[in-house]
């Protein structure tokens, strides 16, 4: 048997099946979500999913079977094409709902933040686990936080002055990271309570008009305070979102709105564009009811488990911080998602994991996943070059 395949057959296959099931479900729920307009560009997108998780899963097989020590010397080059993507916001960046974070070159567009992302994970594992054995003064842990700081702040808020929903993902990130690489916890206890004096001063002086409307929109209609929202303004989304999920009930409204005279069902008729990807949970949740969105959820929960397992059994801290990041971040997206699609959080624009329509995005996700099953598919080598060693001194 030779090592490649050897290295295939030791693939943690419950959480490929898991990763490929989500997929197929975000395929599902984008038809239903769009197959309607006949003749339309955006009746295809379910298509066009379809052809980017064929662009992605041989990008998850490379980056799974290549074991993932590479990225001790690739996490700075990695880091600077994802800070040089940003960059690119500048000249070519795009305007999309409201949002400068996508860029267009030669008739494809990207979102530079999903790279920046991981780049920027692969560099903070690197900080975190094997740095201070390179270097010694980073043992200590101020040093290692101050530079895993600098690393994190600088890509966060260049994606956070265009697209905070973006930049927002980097803190669960951070602090998770932070939390497995190592530093003690006087120093995070520190760092949150830093954070919660700064967020008044960033709600007021740091976010746009329109951001601080959105934040005081969830407030007001989670305490049914709805006559002091606009609701044909701010409120008109969130409204129309409470609508479409409350009405649906247990069961939905069935595949394609079946059950609905007229096919008007609300995502359909209300958000015709937006529903593949921000609001792709409502659309599960209005088409298939409690039953569908439970089981959206209960799958992303498997996957979340599933990775903690796997940086449980890492072979060493590098491993094992790859695996937290990429866990942080899907569980960070997850519940931004679905959050605001309930109105339980701000609507501020981040897709559901290998759900939501987004060509870059899924692939990102499809690379980070190979990653993952890097980190488990390698979980004992050094434990067989050791006992090759013992063998030949015996």
């Amino acid at each position: 048997m030779t090592p490649l395949f050897r290295k295939l057959l030791g693939l943690n296959w419950i959480l490929l099946l898991n990763m490929l099931v989500l997929i197929a479900f975000g395929v599902y729920a984008i038809y239903n979500a769009s197959a309607y307009k006949e003749g339309a560009e955006l009746s295809l997108k379910w298509r066009d999913q379809i052809k980017w998780a064929l662009v992605g899963l041989p990008i998850f097989f490379g980056a799974a079977l290549i074991d993932y020590k590479w990225v001790r010397w690739a996490c700075i080059p990695m880091y600077l094409m994802g800070i040089g993507a940003l960059l690119l916001i500048e000249f070519y960046g795009v305007e999309r709902l409201g949002n400068k974070a996508w860029v267009e070159i030669g008739g494809f567009s990207f979102q530079p933040s999903q790279i920046a992302i991981t780049s920027g994970i692969m560099a903070l594992a690197v900080v975190f686990g094997d740095l201070p054995r390179f270097v010694p003064v980073f043992r200590y842990h101020f040093l290692r936080i101050m530079l895993a700081g600098i690393l994190a702040g600088i890509p966060m808020a260049m994606v956070a002055k265009e697209d905070l929903g973006s930049g927002l993902v980097w803190g669960p990130v951070f602090i998770s990271m932070m939390l497995v690489g190592s530093i003690p916890f006087r120093y995070l206890i520190v760092l949150v309570l830093g954070a919660l004096c700064v967020i008044p001063l960033a709600y007021f002086f740091g976010l746009k008009d329109y951001q601080r409307k959105r934040i005081d929109t969830t407030i007001y209609m989670m305490l049914g305070q709805e006559e002091k929202v606009n609701m044909q303004d701010e409120g008109w989304v969130a409204g129309h979102l409470q609508v479409a999920i409350g009405s649906a009930g247990f069961e939905g409204k069935g595949p394609l709105s079946k059950k609905v005279p007229d096919q008007r069902s609300i995502h359909r008729t209300w958000f015709p564009n937006e529903s593949i990807n921000d609001f792709i949970f409502a659309v599960v949740a209005e088409e298939f009811g409690f039953r569908g969105a439970l089981l959206l959820l209960s799958l992303m929960l498997l996957l979340l488990i599933q990775g903690i397992f796997v940086a449980y059994h890492a072979r060493d801290q590098l491993g094992r911080l790859i695996a937290v990041g990429v866990v942080a971040m899907i569980f960070a997206h997850t519940f931004q998602n679905a959050g605001m699609n309930l109105n339980l959080l701000p609507i501020i624009g981040l897709p559901m994991p290998f759900v939501s329509y987004g060509g870059t995005f899924l692939v990102v996700m499809l690379f980070l996943m190979g990653m993952v099953q890097s980190v488990w598919v390698h979980r004992n080598t050094l434990t067989v070059k050791k006992r090759g060693r013992d063998e030949e001194r015996d």
